[in-house]
């Protein structure tokens, strides 16, 4: 169905990889709802579950029911399962949504300008994220980092790309086994390609998910994927994908004089070794004041930013040892190593 707005702007598809979150429903209602006019040709739901239990929320998609295609990945992560879904589509554009996002009600409004007046040269077009915060409260340090997508480049929660890139440089590369780093990645990877990428009109809203309190430590993993994208994309990946640089060389630090106090304390240098643990408790300390001070600073926040500070460094460091040492040698993806 198109109108007057939406007349001659190109066909898409959809891809929504999902591990089954209640969230989908939300998602797929709200791109119901915002593509009365202008339709994709499909969607395509890309079910990342080892093994599927409960079924997916379908009917959410509503009139866009019977364009609703649903396939399995087996559980290799997002990477792999956004592959798995472009790899099926027809469409000369392929629409990555995310299954905890909600395209606002003029969405596909806005995606018909922005495909529309894409170039032959334009590889991909993001769309723009709102995160809603709390207007009551500061944000605590997940919302805070949730809220990062806002200015995040090539954010994979809502990204249109020409098919034809995808397939030019092999899509996602699924060596990267969470949601991290895969989409710079490849964005690097068209940019390389001669593609050019942009920011679009669109604009799609990134609810802050719940967690637990020791979120932060689980998210040190991204570490691991950080040294793959050294590996695959030099020193200077960081500035080119436009990514926060982030604390790891203060971690390095932090952590290494954790491991030197004790070191220097059993060799007889106790004023050294003084001199080194009361600079990791410094260095710990300002962490976790540089996380406490612009949130809501409630007695269980506080507790949380303290213990987790305390243990971040050291994992942090320990992941992207590991991520050096398990991707050494790797090229990137259709490359000869």
């Amino acid at each position: 169905m198109t109108d007057a707005r939406t007349a001659g702007a190109p066909a898409y598809s959809v891809v929504i990889p999902t591990i089954g979150r209640d969230c989908l429903a939300d998602c797929l209602r709200a791109l119901a709802a915002a593509t009365a006019f202008y339709q994709p040709e499909d969607v395509v739901i890309v079910d990342d579950r080892t093994v599927p239990a409960e079924p997916l929320p379908l009917r959410a998609a509503g009139v866009l029911l019977d364009r609703v295609r649903v396939i399995g990945s087996g559980g290799r992560g997002p990477a792999a399962a956004r592959n798995a879904g472009w790899r099926t589509v027809g469409s000369p554009w392929t629409v990555f949504l995310d299954d905890d996002v909600q395209v606002l009600p003029d969405w596909s409004d806005r995606l018909a300008e922005d495909l529309t007046e894409a170039s032959a040269t334009t590889g991909g077009i993001q769309g723009r994220l709102t995160v809603p915060l709390p207007a009551d409260r500061r944000p605590t340090d997940f919302e805070r980092g949730t809220a990062g997508l806002e200015q995040a480049a090539w954010a994979t929660a809502d990204m249109a790309y020409r098919t034809a890139a995808l397939a030019g440089v092999q899509g996602f590369d699924e060596r990267f086994r969470r949601a991290f780093r895969e989409d710079a990645d490849l964005a690097l990877r068209i940019l390389e390609a001669g593609w050019t990428l942009h920011r679009g009109r669109r604009t799609t809203r990134h609810p802050v998910r719940d967690c637990d309190r020791w979120v932060s430590l689980r998210a040190q993993r991204g570490n691991a994927d950080d040294a793959l994208m050294h590996h695959l994309h030099g020193r200077d990946w960081w500035d080119r994908a436009r990514a926060p640089r982030g604390r790891l060389p203060r971690h390095a630090l932090v952590t290494s004089l954790a491991c030197a106090a004790p070191l220097l304390a059993l060799t007889g240098r106790r004023r050294a070794a003084g001199a080194a643990g009361a600079l990791w408790a410094l260095g710990t300390a300002e962490f976790a004041l540089a996380r406490i001070r612009p949130g809501p600073r409630t007695a269980s926040e506080i507790a949380t930013m303290a213990a987790t500070s305390v243990a971040i460094p050291p994992l942090a460091v320990r992941h992207w040892l590991t991520g050096m040492v398990r991707h050494r040698g790797a090229a990137p993806l259709g490359s000869t190593p």
